[in-house]
């Protein structure tokens, strides 16, 4: 189903002109979270879905909640990655969502507070434009629990999406967003369209557009 805010009079973005979409990854682009899937893995899967549940409503800062949540994955082979991506599932759509704006000259981005070991592989297959996630540091074969780099956060979703439409030459208006936790907030006000995607409670009371019907493709229904 999809909802609009009554006080919501922005014009949309158009297919007719060159554009942008940028989603979220876990439980958007795909139906899984991948650092559950990695819980599960470890043992400390009921530990590790309960703070993604809440960080992703907003209730707890998302970096301290990541950080204590690749902690917990210290010891696991690195070879994991390669079975969580096997077992991930492209959400219904998704695919036909990103050929249809391939076919419209659009772009899609996604920004993912996950990990580039699996986003990679996502992105190639679905033939995504532009990508960024966070990398875990490993040594010796194993996870260390630790993250490399800069932890990809709301702020930097929303300088992604920014970022991505200024090397387009296309102003923010032509763009969309795309997500369901608190951290794509930022994206989703920012955009020319913002979608609540099967969303966080927190994220359906505050994007200007939801769509609770799990199914990508519908995205198309709010573009002229």
């Amino acid at each position: 189903m999809l909802e609009k805010e009554t006080s919501n009079t922005t014009v949309l973005p158009t297919l007719s002109r060159p554009g942008l979409l940028v989603m979220d990854v876990d439980s958007t682009l795909i139906d899984e979270e991948v650092i559950d899937e990695l819980g599960t893995a470890a043992g400390v899967g009921e530990r590790i879905a309960s703070v993604t549940a809440r960080a992703m409503n907003g209730e707890l800062d998302f970096r301290d909640a990541l950080r204590a949540r690749v902690a917990l994955l210290e010891g696991l082979p690195a070879s994991i990655f390669d079975d969580v991506y096997r077992a991930v599932h492209f959400t219904n759509g998704a695919l036909a969502l990103i050929d249809a704006l391939h076919g419209h000259g659009w772009k899609v981005g996604v920004v993912s507070g996950g990990f580039h070991e699996v986003v990679d592989r996502l992105a190639v297959d679905a033939g995504i434009d532009y990508w960024i996630a966070n990398r875990l540091e490993a040594a010796d074969g194993r996870l260390t629990g630790r993250i490399l780099g800069d932890i990809v956060t709301k702020d930097v979703k929303l300088e992604s999406l920014r970022t991505w439409a200024d090397r387009m030459g296309i102003d923010m208006g032509q763009t969309v967003a795309v997500g369901d936790g608190a951290n794509d907030l930022p994206m989703i006000h920012a955009a020319g369209l913002g979608v609540a995607f099967c969303a966080k409670p927190k994220v359906q009371q505050e994007a200007p557009y939801r769509l609770s019907d799990r199914n990508l493709v519908r995205i198309l229904d709010f573009l002229e």
